[in-house]
């Protein structure tokens, strides 16, 4: 933080105290030396004194500890520009998401309204070079990730389909004539992308199976086929859709346009997660796309392995942002909630329960900020993102069901948040590979024998 926004938080302490009680507290200390000492402290020391200030407990009741699922303090590992930017996101989620979420996912709309305030954080794109892009870490990448699905799960899938997967895929795979056409926009928001991967009949086993074709006809590709679960497909500006060439039986990618003939995409209902999420089942019908909109560095599923390598640690992420919100909402909850005269927090069973989901928590947490930095150092494998989507996928499942129940009947209700990350969760443990899939490729790692089904 700037000595500027320390000094304006220091004065901020001070606001509501009169001049006699100004005058009582300088008799009994040295204000000059507290000025110093409060203009030296961080971000979240500042934050969590001012939070201690404001709080009104009850007589006799000693001082509580914040609610801060950062067990291990992994944001002291953060360069001071870092951390500003990780509370940039945050403060945004609270003020702007957090009000509206559980609306919207009990509805299964999506709050456009946010999106053109998403775009003034300018966190899209974030460890792509050039095109108007940050240029930051994946490690920043993958903060932003988890402070998304903080509060959110759904907003942070919209913007790991468009700013990881379809983003990704023109920044690897399209030419510098696509790259110029799309990212400046994409980053900006101003234009949506999706990623059409996943099909009704396949799968995890897309990469030998995909049923959706291609075919070359001398002036444009034609391209058959359907495509499920796919995220900003009713709304994006543009596709990315993979699919198997008739003649080379290569897999290769497209950019498809909003409007495009022969494209059609319906939003599919009746989900139990990701209910903000806008995922589409696509059919492509003759639909024609001429060879410069075909990405010209997408010529085999190894390339498109690339895009997925890319963002499986997002997902992992993903899914400790989604457990660190359960945990931080239910203990909020156990501190407030009171039974037999006594705040339910102050219990050995619900005490066992919150270590239990911190322990898991801290785990996790410890193992992405250890992925993304293997990333960032580009020695990052296949295995090693695969882990971490296992790992991760599991114990956030331990971690919002316990968040459940020590909500007890609150805990199905969307008020307590809880509820939504319970169902999210479950979204999570599936897709960017099940966890069979994921074991697969680390089993095929650590014992160099391949059990994938041929």
């Amino acid at each position: 933080m700037s000595l500027f926004g320390k000094v304006k938080n220091t004065i901020n302490l001070l606001k509501g105290v009169d001049l006699d009680q100004l005058a009582k507290i300088q008799k009994q200390i040295d204000l000059t030396e507290a000025m110093k000492a409060l203009g030296s402290l961080d971000e979240r020391q500042l934050q969590g004194l001012m939070k201690m200030l404001k709080t009104k407990r009850k007589k006799g009741q000693s001082d509580l500890p914040p609610i801060d699922g950062d067990f291990y303090n992994l944001d002291l590992k953060l360069t001071e520009e870092q951390r500003e930017l990780q509370l940039k996101v945050r403060n945004f989620m609270e003020d702007e998401v957090r009000p509206l979420v559980n609306d919207h996912w009990n509805r299964a709309k999506f709050p456009f309204e946010i999106v053109e305030k998403f775009a003034k954080l300018n966190i899209t794109g974030v460890p792509y070079e050039g095109y108007g892009c940050p240029n930051l870490s994946f490690l920043m990448e993958g903060i932003i990730a988890q402070e998304i699905a903080r509060v959110d799960v759904s907003i942070s899938t919209f913007f790991g389909v468009h700013s990881g997967l379809a983003m990704g895929s023109i920044y690897l795979c399209g030419s510098e004539e696509q790259k110029q056409e799309w990212l400046p926009k994409m980053q900006k928001l101003e234009k949506i992308g999706a990623f059409g991967l996943t099909e009704p009949n396949v799968g995890s086993g897309v990469a030998g199976g995909m049923e959706t074709t291609c075919k070359f006809d001398g002036e444009n590709w034609v391209i058959n086929g359907q495509k499920k679960w796919i995220g900003n497909a009713t709304f994006a500006d543009v596709i990315i859709i993979w699919a198997r060439d008739e003649d080379t039986n290569q897999v290769k990618g497209f950019l498809v346009r909003k409007g495009n003939p022969g494209f059609k995409a319906e939003k599919m209902e009746d989900k139990m997660a990701l209910r903000i999420v806008q995922n589409a089942l696509i059919t492509l019908t003759d639909c024609k796309v001429p060879e410069s909109d075909r990405l010209q560095n997408a010529n085999s599923f190894k390339d498109t392995a690339k895009v997925l390598r890319m963002t499986r640690a997002g997902v992992a992420w993903q899914a400790v942002g989604c457990a660190r919100g359960a945990y931080e909402s239910a203990l909020k909850y156990t501190k407030k909630r009171e039974q037999f005269g006594r705040p339910i927090a102050s219990y050995q069973l619900i005490q066992n329960h919150l270590v239990e989901m911190l322990s898991n928590l801290t785990a996790m947490q410890t193992m992405v900020f250890r992925l993304s930095e293997l990333q960032d150092q580009d020695i990052l494998k296949d295995e090693h993102a695969s882990l971490a989507k296992v790992f991760c996928s599991m114990r956030t499942r331990d971690v919002v069901s316990r968040a459940r129940e020590v909500l007890g009947g609150n805990g199905i209700l969307l008020e307590y948040d809880v509820a939504r990350f319970v169902a999210d969760a479950e979204a999570i443990y599936s897709y960017e590979g099940t966890k069979e899939i994921n074991s697969l490729i680390v089993g095929r790692a650590i014992t160099g024998y391949s059990a994938f089904v041929n």
